[in-house]
């Protein structure tokens, strides 16, 4: 409706221009001025252009729905367009001259030469008008495909981005989970293999060939089990690892590979150093249309200024990259020390 009123009023305009210019013929051309003739000039031009533009702008419509290919039967639909508007314009207009002004019997086609004059002029404007459209139409695909190819490399660029922010595991990590390994094959082969498995599971995760950018609560939280699994064999009974996972989030997205580094994070810098009883606890709920996950520790405090060596900067990346401003990350020591994450339950 909004297309509609709009063409209604690029009608009225050009119909005016035109107008304008034919009183300005007749006024160069005759020496004794009617001004029922220019009323009825300009009734003309502005009914019969608006009429043009309404049947040009379904044409149009038609055009970038369908999209047709051929060149002339576009512009013959533009001009059986221009032509069925000037008719029906001209006879509404006529109708409207003899029977309200003129006073005189009103019978169809009654003015045949006027007819052929204003197909002339409403062929020439339609072609003025076709040509700006067909310019414009064909100036817009353009911009679309441009927008297209820019949203497109924008996502290329934001999944490559992601794609290197999920594939970061530890350096350290893969060292002491080696050096683990082979400390054990000659004491407990069996626990070798399975931590082997254990970190072969955390890498293909951390891979993700299918190039997802979410998982489910169930799996990421699967995966940190692994990872801590993993870190068990190194600190033995000296960490404790607590979840507490509400039952309503299972199934709910988060980014992949958010939570394990976050739980290295507290093991690297919190408890590191801690000879016993270091506690680390995993906390994920929902609140009404958001997901909250918390990873606390009861280890060293966070500095006031945290440096890059906390590894906390790509997690900061990731939900910017996939929520914007639509998330939360808070950074707590008092009156608990821990790391606040709040998402939305649902991805855009």
């Amino acid at each position: 409706m909004k297309d509609f009123f709009k063409c209604a009023i690029n009608g009225i305009k050009l119909g005016l221009i035109v107008a304008f210019v034919l009183v300005i013929f007749y006024l160069g051309s005759t020496n004794k001025i009617e001004w029922n003739n220019i009323g009825i000039t300009f009734m003309f031009s502005v009914t019969i252009a608006t009429f043009i533009s309404f049947l040009i702008k379904l044409v149009d419509n038609y055009r970038a729905k369908y999209n047709p290919k051929n060149f002339y039967l576009i512009w013959l639909s533009y001009y059986f367009a221009a032509l069925v508007g000037m008719t029906i314009a001209s006879e509404i207009c006529y109708f409207i001259l003899y029977t309200y002004i003129l006073k005189i019997h009103y019978h169809v086609s009654a003015e045949p030469r006027q007819l052929l004059t204003n197909l002339i002029i409403s062929l020439v404007v339609t072609t003025i008008v076709g040509v700006y459209q067909s310019q414009r139409t064909n100036l817009e695909v353009r911009l679309k495909e441009k927008e297209l190819d820019i949203v497109k490399l924008s996502q290329l660029k934001t999944q490559a981005e992601l794609q290197t922010l999920q594939s970061r595991i530890n350096p350290h990590f893969l060292y002491n989970s080696l050096n683990s390994i082979a400390s054990l094959i000659h004491i407990d082969a069996d626990r070798a293999e399975d931590m082997t498995l254990k970190l072969f599971k955390l890498f293909r995760y951390s891979i993700n060939t299918q190039n997802e950018n979410l998982t489910s609560v169930k799996e990421e939280v699967e995966i940190v089990n692994t990872y801590l699994d993993i870190e068990k064999v190194r600190f033995g009974n000296r960490i404790n690892f607590n979840l507490d996972v509400a039952e309503d989030t299972l199934n709910q997205q988060i980014p992949r590979f958010i939570l394990q580094p976050l739980i290295e994070n507290a093991i690297k810098h919190g408890l590191n150093d801690k000879i016993d009883g270091g506690e680390i606890t995993l906390i994920i709920y929902k609140q009404e249309k958001e997901i909250v996950l918390i990873v606390s520790d009861n280890g060293t405090p966070f500095p006031t200024e945290l440096n890059s060596g906390y590894g906390l900067q790509s997690t900061y990346e990731k939900l910017q990259l996939l929520y914007r401003d639509k998330y939360a990350l808070q950074i707590i020591n008092e009156p608990e020390k821990l790391i606040k994450i709040t998402i939305p339950t649902s991805y855009e």
